[in-house]
């Protein structure tokens, strides 16, 4: 999930969805309240760990924690110099979630496919948005985290993407690389509030609308293909905060017009295998997430 929430227009929800913790992820993270406030004034910290699932969220959290602090480096490396790479390999996982959330949501009805057309149209509003310029502020890493956080957990919106059009997915990068206390801090204090708001909205949805929130879900995903489509044109860059050229505008392209127009390799046949690789990875946690579920049901 840390890996994922680097890359602008992946998002880690997906991945704790394919996984098979996304329903576990949400009610822990809805029993933080002041239920367990009262856990812990009553019964002690024990208890209260108990009631908020603690070993699962020390650990989920740890492993994205200890994953942005090494892969933050490297996947911005990669996203530089082999840009169509990365993107293919997250287009074919992606690819693969969409057709286990169909399967996850079962019948198709007319609600169902009308939720699909509307997660669809609001993803690719995202898109197809242009890129903010704020300040790179602890005020405005708090306030980019709760908002960022609340995609970061539902699968085909990216929180990184949410970040980039903010603004300020440059200066969090770079903050995590420098080990910038202030602004990290900020920033993790807005996710923590944003989260467990969100949370209790997202759980309420799941447990009421079930189907149609899947639905919706898919439609996510559906759109955010349009975000990580390898083969892209950059029609419009500005300048950040730091003077370094961003893309503004960008277009989808063809691998023979994108070879054409840029005058660079297209990588079609890299782009393929590594577009299949993700769709194995994700067949592959797909089959790992149903024998532990089969296994927990044995016991």
């Amino acid at each position: 999930m840390g890996a994922a929430d680097v890359v602008p227009g992946v998002s880690g929800g997906t991945i704790a969805f394919i996984s098979g913790i996304y329903s576990e992820l949400i009610d822990s993270l809805r029993s933080i309240n002041l239920e367990a406030l009262q856990t812990l004034r009553r019964r002690g910290i024990g208890a209260c760990w108990q009631v908020i699932n603690g070993n699962f969220l020390l650990a989920l959290f740890t492993g994205i924690a200890i994953s942005l602090v090494t892969l933050a480096r490297v996947i911005n490396y990669c996203l530089t110099h082999y840009p169509i790479h990365v993107w293919s390999f997250f287009f074919g996982l992606i690819l693969a979630s969409i057709f286990y959330m169909v399967r996850q949501t079962g019948a198709w009805h007319r609600r169902e496919l009308l939720a699909l057309v509307l997660g669809t149209g609001i993803a690719l509003a995202i898109s197809m948005a242009k890129p903010a310029a704020l300040p790179g502020e602890w005020w405005m890493a708090l306030l980019a985290g709760s908002v960022a956080i609340c995609a970061m957990i539902l699968p085909g919106i990216s929180g990184s993407f949410i970040l980039l059009l903010m603004g300020m997915y440059s200066a969090i990068l770079r903050a995590i690389e420098d080990l910038d206390w202030l602004l990290l801090a900020s920033f993790g204090v807005g996710c923590a509030c944003g989260l467990l708001a969100f949370s209790h909205v997202l759980s309420w949805l799941l447990r009421r609308f079930y189907t149609l929130t899947l639905s919706f879900l898919t439609g996510f995903l559906v759109g955010s293909l349009n975000i990580i489509w390898p083969w892209k044109q950059t029609l419009q860059t500005t300048l950040n905060r730091h003077g370094e050229e961003v893309p503004l505008v960008q277009s989808n392209l063809w691998p023979a017009t994108y070879s054409e127009l840029t005058g660079l390799a297209a990588h079609t046949g890299w782009a393929l295998m590594l577009a299949l690789l993700g769709m194995v990875v994700v067949l592959g946690f797909e089959r790992l997430a149903g024998g532990e579920n089969r296994q927990s049901k044995d016991l």
